[in-house]
């Protein structure tokens, strides 16, 4: 940048006078500040980008391209500065001029937002949607995570989501064709994993991973609803489902009392998602088995649900696991999303009185239950129940060791968990939710 008798603070407050006046509606004021600037620093990039977007705004592209231009040129490495050159170039229709201006601002920073932008709002004119819709993803992909975008951009967005869900139904369209034969080739073959792959590649499904709330183990494969094939012995509770579901019938009719809140935080506890659930009966847990622990007052009334606890290769760590429960869902009420605390276990529903409108969330994938046909499921994802019906919904729910864990890691893992209740003066971490 030229020398010149002003300082940068001088030279900057002179600029800010100018906005302030265009701001406030007073064009003349503007203009005198202006000239006091460019008196000040004739070469300065910030004076010369001021006076070219200032003949722009007026509808002088021609006036505007070469002081924006010399801008730019004086600092390369201000990729707004290309940008506001590129904006002149589109006035004056010279696509070419204009499209080079906006590489020189993404060569100066290439996730510079509006230049993705600016890029995108070009292919689209151009009639090159596929490219627009490239640019207009990365547009998103680089908007500031932690802030909310202005006002000024949210048209913008809308307008990016908008030719990306077009360019995702005409990629859809383009492979149908492409995969007919294929899924026909394959029929007997089992998808969903593809489907879910090529579902998440449309915009068509969210794409949810592990967070549990206390530990993650890395590496396991993230799946929402685990196959039964891993759990063979789950046959025996589905063909029990008559005489589990007259258990807990007669448990809710005999010992109302023992059916407690699941949700039970104390004062002053922050309550978050589960306030309007907590301490409430809406959603109430009848125990068998409690962090380990058995319940035998409970256990003795459901003695062919406690056969098949007792036989079933439940996760076990002492104090913590296993845990197995009538779960009751009032009528008009909703769990609301949230994860477990791990994902080195699974959750078991089996569906013992499920009345119409009742569905289940886990991940991006929506389930309904069938009484009498269990399910394992990862809650590490977010999750999240509904009973909409005028019925109570009741389920049993029990934890078992995720099926991708080798024996080794198990032990490990149960020392660990109960090294972290030791270490935290028996606080234990190890709670499920479903």
């Amino acid at each position: 940048m030229a020398g010149t008798a002003a300082t940068e603070v001088e030279i900057r407050a002179l600029i800010e006078a100018v906005d302030q006046a265009d701001q406030a509606g007073n064009r003349a004021e503007a203009e005198r500040a202006l000239d006091r600037a460019r008196a000040a620093a004739p070469d300065h990039p910030g004076v010369l980008n001021a006076a070219g977007m200032r003949a722009l705004v007026a509808g002088d592209a021609a006036a505007a391209r070469p002081l924006l231009e010399r801008a730019a040129q004086l600092d390369p490495a201000s990729p707004y500065l290309w940008v506001n050159v590129a904006l002149a170039q589109r006035e004056l229709r010279d696509e070419t001029a204009e499209r080079d201006a906006l590489e020189k601002a993404l060569a100066a920073d290439p996730r510079y937002f509006p230049a993705l932008l600016h890029k995108a709002r070009l292919f689209e004119r151009q009639g090159k949607l596929k490219a627009a819709a490239f640019m207009y993803q990365a547009f998103l992909a680089c908007l500031p995570r932690d802030v909310q975008p202005p006002r000024s951009v949210q048209p913008a967005i809308q307008h990016a989501n908008e030719v990306l869900r077009e360019n995702d139904r005409a990629l859809e369209a383009f492979l149908q064709p492409r995969l007919e034969p294929l899924r026909a080739r394959y029929a007997g073959e089992r998808l969903e994993r593809f489907d879910a792959c090529l579902q998440v590649m449309l915009g068509k499904r969210p794409l949810f991973r592990p967070e549990p709330t206390f530990m993650l183990f890395p590496r396991l494969p993230a799946i929402e609803f685990i196959d039964r094939e891993h759990y063979p012995w789950l046959d025996a509770f589905d063909a029990a489902t008559p005489e589990i579901r007259a258990e807990a019938q007669a448990a809710l009719e005999e010992s109302a009392q023992d059916f407690v809140p699941y949700i039970s935080k104390p004062a002053g506890s922050p309550v978050d998602q589960w306030r309007e659930l907590n301490n409430s009966k809406r959603w109430s847990t009848y125990f068998l088995l409690k962090n380990g622990k058995r319940l035998e007052d409970h256990l003795a009334r459901c003695p062919r649900i406690a056969a098949l606890l007792d036989a079933a290769p439940l996760c076990k760590i002492p104090a913590h696991a296993p845990t197995a429960f009538f779960s009751v869902l009032a009528p008009k009420t909703r769990i609301p999303a949230h994860t477990g605390v791990t994902n080195t276990r699974f959750i078991v529903h089996l569906p013992l009185i499920v009345p119409p409108s009742c569905g289940f969330r886990v991940g991006a994938e929506t389930r309904a239950w069938r009484e009498g046909q269990a399910w394992v499921f990862d809650d590490s994802f977010d999750h999240e129940a509904w009973n909409d019906s005028d019925e109570p919904r009741v389920v049993l729910i029990f934890d078992v060791w995720n099926s991708f864990l080798t024996a080794a890691e198990r032990d490990l893992v149960s020392v660990v968990t109960q090294g972290v209740q030791e270490y935290g003066e028996g606080e234990s971490p190890f709670r499920q939710g479903g």
